[in-house]
């Protein structure tokens, strides 16, 4: 037992000294895993926000409140007092703020930013990201937007906006709020600037394209203007022409004759033509271009007679009309209804030989008032009578046909027709047998 007693040696110093040691290896282990944990939720708070901009900058077109929306999360992600755009003016070349926060964007888009010897232009030019700290110090610094705003930038960071290959602008964040701006910053900057750089270009494209869409409905108003003025401008004349011409043709004789009837007939053909652009012009027919009022269709009726009773008389045919002693009423566009009923008319005239007849009649059929024109004309084959009613169709071959027209005319009485809430019909026995359009109408 002694020997083993003398063999004893007492605990060391350092030894007795180690539960301090422990205890502060625990403080830090527990320090870092706490700045750890801190790192992970600013790093799920960024990405979620990343997230959410993404989402927002996809679901929207409207490129102000883009581009508010861009520095406020810009703001918020890097921690800073805010958050700017500058893109590049088309016309100086410089660059100018966008969008901003905690000013007035109008009084900074009229301050001018050079490309030349300024952060933004050194960052648009290079196409590289910079982080400035001690911004004060940087002769690139510059201070006219300091003296419009009194806003003091103390930092800077800032990253270029791309689209494809191209630079389109610069995105900054000023005066970060805690330290100084770092590379991750930076980094979540790009993110940011790549997606809005994608969503500022669509922007612009939708704006080109609504610019391009009214610009055509301008023209498309001019050119209706136009054909309205033109081809109502045109009638007058070529009625004096027509008038004459049929005279001629009937009190002349001989080479005279034949003369007038030349006359006549080219004057029909622009007759023809000119009822071709008021059709171009009427197209598109829906019941919200119409002015409804209950009116006769008799009177309806006799005014579309009287439109064409000149050029069915100067082309040797007979027009007889059939109206109905009751007063048959409709809510109608009597201008409108016309350009239908002189359409089908047009359309008798143009394929009824000289000496034929065509019949326009009005009766009561139920609640609708019915409005035919028959003629004694070509007749139409019986696989033909639904698809003559699309635009531009015609029964002819168009390279030997023998009649004239563009096809459009019983497109717009269907248009016409059903506008008014009613329909239009044909019916033919076939080839050399005549041929009866219906206008169906509800009564008032």
């Amino acid at each position: 037992m002694g020997g083993v007693s003398a063999k004893y040696t007492p605990r060391s110093t350092p030894f007795v000294d180690k539960p301090a040691a422990v205890e502060y290896t625990c403080d830090v282990a527990v320090q870092e895993l706490q700045q750890e944990l801190d790192w992970i939720r600013e790093l799920v708070f960024q990405r979620s926000r990343l997230l959410e901009i993404s989402v927002t900058l996809n679901s929207t077109l409207e490129l102000n409140r883009l581009l508010q929306f861009i520095m406020d999360s810009t703001a918020d992600l890097v921690d800073s007092e805010g958050a700017s755009i500058l893109l590049v003016d088309e016309n100086t070349k410089d660059l100018f703020f966008a969008a901003a926060t905690g000013t007035n964007p109008e009084e900074l888009r009229k301050i001018p930013v050079p490309m030349e010897g300024s952060i933004a232009g050194t960052v648009f030019k290079e196409d590289r990201p910079l982080i400035i700290n001690e911004v004060a110090q940087d002769p690139r610094h510059f201070q006219q937007v300091e003296e419009k705003t009194k806003l003091s930038t103390r930092s800077l960071a800032a990253v270029p906006m791309r689209m494809r290959d191209e630079v389109i602008g610069v995105l900054e964040a000023i005066n970060k709020r805690n330290g100084a701006f770092e590379k991750r910053d930076l980094d979540t900057l790009g993110i940011v600037a790549s997606q809005a750089a994608v969503a500022i270009n669509n922007a612009r494209l939708l704006n080109a394209l609504k610019k391009a869409y009214e610009e055509l409905g301008k023209l498309d108003r001019m050119k209706g203007d136009f054909i309205a003025i033109a081809s109502h401008e045109l009638r007058t004349p070529l009625g004096v022409i027509l008038g004459y011409a049929a005279l001629l043709k009937d009190e002349a004789g001989g080479e005279s004759s034949e003369h007038a009837e030349t006359v006549l007939n080219a004057a029909l053909r622009m007759r023809s033509l000119i009822e071709d652009m008021t059709n171009i012009n009427a197209m598109k027919v829906g019941s919200r271009e119409l002015d409804l009022l209950v009116q006769v269709l008799q009177k309806a009726v006799r005014t579309a007679e009287q439109e064409v009773a000149e050029l069915i008389r100067a082309k040797g045919q007979r027009l007889t009309v059939e109206l109905p002693e009751e007063a048959l009423q409709a809510r109608i566009d009597a201008p409108k209804l016309n350009m239908a009923l002189s359409n089908l008319l047009n359309n008798a005239m143009r394929f009824t030989p000289p000496a034929g007849w065509i019949l326009l009649k009005l009766e009561r059929h139920q609640s609708e008032g019915w409005i035919r024109v028959t003629d004694s004309g070509i007749g139409i084959p019986r696989n033909e009578l639904e698809r003559i009613f699309d635009q531009f169709y015609q029964v002819e071959d168009h390279m030997t046909r023998k009649y004239q027209g563009m096809g459009l005319g019983l497109s717009i009485v269907k248009a016409i027709s059903e506008a008014h809430g009613g329909r239009v019909w044909a019916e033919s026995a076939g080839p050399n047998e005549g041929a009866t359009f219906t206008i169906a109408l509800p009564l008032a």
